[in-house]
């Protein structure tokens, strides 16, 4: 049998083909049009040349033309390559150059299309219609009606991540990395059935998103009820309108909708969610308890890395929650700390970096062999940069980040890219980007910056050279004109007194 994640789909819709798959205000796909709109892409696909190893680059927000395409695409034997819909230029090219794309799928745009044409790569453009013309319209071709065949080790997705060294790399993320973090996250954690509704708020290109809502969902007939941006007056709403049973967020998401309802004077009937799942960054023990006070619901905080699939530990529903504790490793994974990357034995003090091992593991690096060499030690163990302890019971607790990697309100920001940008500035001399504690992101973008001698650079004009050219979640908020960084014998910038300072 073949391990095409796109049998989830096809399964799915034979057993329920009536239910709601999708939803969205007043669009609602179901399972049978869900396989025959992926079907009817397929076919548009094929006859681009899109097949087997393929990448697709898909550009969207949670609208229903993205698991369309994205089971489109894993239909064909092909590999989807996710990107956030806010990137600029710059990052768009850089995307689909590395992943060697063979097709961006996005909405219209002018940066879309003078990346895409810098990259030499056709452009799908979704417009307001969605895929209408594609599925049903003018442009329609003959549908794919078999699902090609794939191993569980070949590549399903190619999804983007870094530290702090370098450019993005993408993780590859296999059919069998995918289709058993799903079951795991589907069986054992989240109880999932066709009567579910899972509220679709995390974006579809993370991979939380991707496999703990579409991908669960689907594999089960759930139903998935998309926001395209989070709002989070909206987000209630919706959860009230449409019954939601599941709702997945990051700690941000939980923060904002607790202040809008407060705010309101009122509290939606939330009377059908039964869990809550947080993840991304952590969850600050109070608000985890307000919310649940709020709207009576149990939120079960989980840990995992874009490498990781990404579910690697979780606070199970049947086990005991320790608040503020990532919880224990999931089924078919093992962790355990480790002192510096190499090192077999236990660290001191109780305090080591996360390594993780299992079904879960990417199969590595696109096209970086030393890069995986490095994350990936000769035992399998993946190496996560993530510092924690584990309590007697065997629960997890995230102590501090071994990169440098900025945390954002769950979303990643990588402070070279960011210096990267500064550098590229003429005033610009030496540059520095740290986050810094802030109260509902749990960490701001910063810089420190030294102009070159005899330039003039305001504050306001660096944030916005770097805003220009960046997703909005990545520019420094502050900027700190100065006469020297902080550096080490060797020259080295010591980021650790930026931070304090």
């Amino acid at each position: 049998m073949s391990a095409n994640l796109a049998t989830n789909l096809t399964r799915t819709a034979e057993r329920h083909g009536d239910r709601p798959a999708i939803v969205l205000d007043d669009v609602r796909l179901s399972y049978t049009e869900l396989e025959a709109s992926a079907r009817q892409l397929a076919g548009w696909l094929r006859s681009r040349g899109i097949g087997v190893g393929d990448r697709v680059a898909l550009m969207l927000p949670n609208v229903p033309a993205f698991p369309v395409i994205y089971y489109a695409t894993l239909r064909l034997g092909g590999i989807v390559v996710p990107m956030n819909p806010l990137f600029k230029r710059r990052e768009i090219q850089y995307y689909l150059e590395d992943s060697g794309a063979s097709l961006l799928v996005a909405l219209p745009g002018d940066e879309v299309t003078a990346a895409a044409e810098a990259a030499g790569v056709p452009v799908l453009a979704v417009g307001p219609e969605g895929l209408s013309s594609y599925v049903h319209g003018e442009e329609a071709t003959d549908p794919v009606e078999e699902v090609v065949e794939r191993a569980g080790d070949d590549t399903a997705v190619i999804l983007y991540t870094s530290g702090t060294t370098g450019r993005p790399k993408g993780a590859e993320l296999t059919h069998d990395n995918l289709q058993t973090n799903q079951a795991t996250t589907t069986e054992t954690l989240l109880h999932l059935g066709p009567e579910d509704v899972v509220m679709g708020c995390l974006p579809l290109f993370h991979v939380f998103g991707m496999t703990c809502a579409l991908n669960t969902a689907v594999s089960t007939g759930a139903a998935l009820t998309l926001i395209p941006r989070f709002e989070p007056a909206r987000a209630l709403e919706i959860m009230e309108r449409d019954r939601v049973t599941v709702f997945e967020g990051v700690p941000t998401m939980y923060g904002a909708m607790l202040a809008s309802a407060t705010s309101a004077g009122r509290v939606p009937d939330l009377s059908t969610l039964r869990t809550a799942v947080s993840g991304g960054a952590s969850l600050p023990v109070e608000l985890m308890r307000r919310f649940e006070e709020t709207f009576g619901c149990q939120i079960l905080e989980g840990y995992g890395l874009s490498e990781t699939s990404p579910v690697a530990s979780f606070n199970h529903p049947d086990r005991e929650r320790k608040a503020g504790s990532i919880g224990i490793p999931v089924r078919g994974v093992e962790m355990k700390l480790a002192g510096a990357v190499g090192e077999g034995e236990e660290p001191e003090g109780g305090i080591g970096e996360i390594c993780i091992r299992g079904e879960n593991i990417m199969k590595g690096y696109w096209g970086k062999p030393e890069a995986t060499a490095e994350a990936i030690d000769a035992d399998g163990w993946f190496h996560s940069g993530d510092l924690a302890r584990v309590d007697e019971d065997g629960y997890y607790f995230i102590v501090d980040r071994k990169k440098d990697m900025i945390n954002r309100g769950g979303l990643n920001v990588y402070p070279r890219e960011i210096e990267e940008l500064l550098y590229e500035h003429p005033a610009v001399a030496e540059a520095a980007v740290v986050g810094v504690p802030h109260p509902e992101l749990g960490e701001e973008v910063s810089a420190y910056v030294v102009l070159a001698p005899g330039a003039q650079a305001t504050e306001e004009e660096l944030i916005e050279h770097v805003r220009s050219q960046v997703a909005p979640y990545k520019y420094p908020r502050t900027v700190h004109l100065i006469e020297e960084l902080p550096k080490g014998a060797t020259g080295k910038i010591l980021k650790r007194e930026l931070r304090t300072s």
